[in-house]
């Protein structure tokens, strides 16, 4: 009887150990991810690309796919008409936090987050989001 006792009260623990060790958030990068960036980000230079390489890809932030465009003609006024970014307050921008997995799903999807893509639009955000 405290054989049968002590296997199950055992059995309980090992799961909950189990269950316990298996649930955390591998998605979050550091925060700040941009705050180390002091040169001036270019929005035509230093993000488009970004979002033409990751983002505006048929099925995803192309025109009439998924909002926002980010197609190279329409990001910008999507991001900002859309309430994406908060110029100069990167971490509570929408977009910064799909890139860090802090808001699901996490961008861009099936790769996940970025550290160099997410410090380069971190530091744009932070800069103003300007236009440039």
């Amino acid at each position: 009887m405290l054989t049968k006792k002590t296997a199950i009260l055992s059995g309980g623990v090992a799961l909950l150990l189990l269950i316990f060790t298996g649930c955390y958030k591998t998605t979050t990068l550091v925060v700040n991810p941009g705050s180390s960036i002091t040169t001036e980000m270019s929005y035509a230079k230093d993000i488009t690309p970004i979002f033409d390489k990751s983002c505006a890809l048929s099925g995803c932030h192309a025109s009439g796919a998924k909002s926002p465009d980010l197609t190279s003609a329409n990001s910008y006024k999507a991001l900002n008409g859309g309430s994406y970014i908060k110029a100069g307050d990167p971490d509570n921008s929408v977009l910064i936090q799909w890139l860090t997995g802090k808001k699901s799903p996490v961008m861009p999807l099936g790769a996940g987050p970025n550290q160099d893509i997410n410090a380069k639009v971190y530091a744009w955000i932070k800069q103003g989001a300007k236009n440039n």
